[in-house]
């Protein structure tokens, strides 16, 4: 069985988002008193009383707002109930009950779900204020106090949701699911990739850039394979980071390239490879991410013989350090070639994932040296004695020598290249790590 699920829901800044990070130890959600900040479901592990269970953090639901965001940010939130074992409804304790928490609370009784009522931001102890009162005009039972920035209150609430949870059984084993990071810049369509994928309307999609602020977790199994795809805010230049909720936004999408396995690059096929989308799959590769390029709205290109080509090898030339990344060329809108995304994100999995013995990996160190002699300077020649695999993903070798000086760059990509001749490793960066030792030893 999967772990419970908690959904955090209720109207706008009512400190669901303080709560949410309070509950997992760290920063997750976006926290600004700003409402709506909080536009998607966002997913983290907690645990108490040595049960772990995922918690759901939704945008502030406003039930009479006309603005498209609010819409969809209020559907987001009716997902995030329909998929959740125990909803927490979180209420303003100091400012009272609203109409937007009467429309709510209406939403969650036709549910068949329990529901935790919190109202927060009771910031003394003792005898809670007669505002709490009125609450329980709601009708969802008692009403839990709380203080999300100072942590009053925390464990009779975890104490109370955990009476909730289902009875405990084997939960399924998250080995082998493999981290999915979508990144690029705004409105490239790394939202419409994610909703396509898994067919349904996980991620708020629209046309205005920034739409996606926090980095959302989504698991997905396909052809045999688990994943987790992470759906991240567009990253843009500094320069254009205005607001301080999307600096926090830009941070989220480094940090979900950091935790991710593989890292799918989105570039807008009209607009080509630019300096952003460099420096984006620039830092997956020094992070040793394994990295799939994918063009998107290649329906809109206008097409020519040997059009496909040409677009891979200006790819190639503007991302050089990255020439190991495929290169898929989809469409989200009319799904074309989209189906072969994840298996190709799998097959990148296990070539970052691939293991050589000591004795296959100096049989090639010889045939190498052998075919191209090592660089020399001023009659010193470079001796590589042997070489070991220290690591996968990326794959990482140890290569023992007598002088790392004489080592030139261009004999290090004659060594990578014989690597991938003969190992693949395609997707993946490969990783050297040097090291003197005398003849003797």
């Amino acid at each position: 069985m999967a772990k419970p699920i908690v959904a955090i829901v209720g109207r706008p800044n009512v400190g669901k988002s303080t709560f949410f990070n309070y509950i997992c130890g760290k920063r997750i959600s976006i926290v600004e008193d700003t409402p709506g900040v909080t536009r998607d479901r966002v997913y983290a592990e907690a645990e108490w009383r040595n049960r772990t269970f995922t918690l759901i953090d939704t945008g502030g639901i406003e039930p009479y707002s006309e603005d498209k965001i609010m819409q969809q940010i209020r559907r987001q939130a009716e997902v995030a109930v329909e998929l959740a074992d125990v909803i927490v409804f979180m209420v303003d304790g100091k400012e009272g009950m609203t109409a937007s928490d009467k429309e709510i609370a209406t939403m969650l009784r036709k549910t068949s779900k329990p529901v935790v009522l919190v109202a927060n931001k009771v910031d003394n102890i003792g005898e809670p204020p007669p505002e709490i009162y009125e609450f329980y005009n709601l009708a969802l039972g008692d009403v839990e106090t709380v203080s999300s920035v100072h942590g009053l209150g925390m464990g009779d609430l975890l104490d109370k949701i955990y009476s909730f949870f289902p009875d405990e059984n084997l939960e399924d084993s998250e080995d082998n699911v493999i981290k999915v990071a979508v990144v690029g810049k705004p409105n490239s369509g790394k939202s419409s990739l994610v909703n396509r994928l898994i067919g349904e309307e996980r991620v708020i999609v629209s046309d205005i850039p920034g739409t996606t602020r926090d980095a959302v977790d989504t698991y997905v199994e396909q052809d045999g394979g688990k994943f987790v795809l992470i759906d991240t805010a567009g990253i843009r230049r500094k320069s254009r980071i205005t607001e301080s909720i999307e600096r926090y936004s830009v941070l989220r999408s480094w940090t979900a390239i950091e935790r991710s396995d593989v890292c799918v690059i989105m570039i807008d096929a009209l607009e080509g490879v630019t300096e952003q989308d460099t420096r984006i799959a620039g830092y997956a590769h020094e992070q040793g991410k394994a990295s799939v390029i994918v063009i998107n709205k290649w329906d809109l290109v206008e097409k020519g013989t040997g059009t496909m080509d040409e677009y891979r090898r200006k790819v190639n030339e503007k991302l050089g350090f990255m020439q190991y990344a495929p290169v898929l060329f989809i469409s989200v809108r009319t799904g074309q070639r989209v189906h072969r995304l994840l298996e190709l994100v799998k097959f990148i999995y296990e070539q970052a994932s691939l293991r050589i013995s000591t004795g296959m990996l100096n049989d090639l160190l010889n045939e190498a040296t052998a075919m191209v002699q090592p660089p020399s300077d001023k009659g010193r020649r470079l001796k590589l004695y042997y070489a070991v695999q220290a690591a996968v993903r990326p794959p990482t070798f140890v290569i023992f020598m007598n002088d790392r000086e004489l080592f030139h760059y261009s004999y290090e990509r004659y060594l990578e290249n014989q690597l991938r001749k003969s190992y693949g490793f395609e997707g993946t960066p490969i990783r050297f790590i040097l090291r003197e030792r005398d003849n003797k030893d």
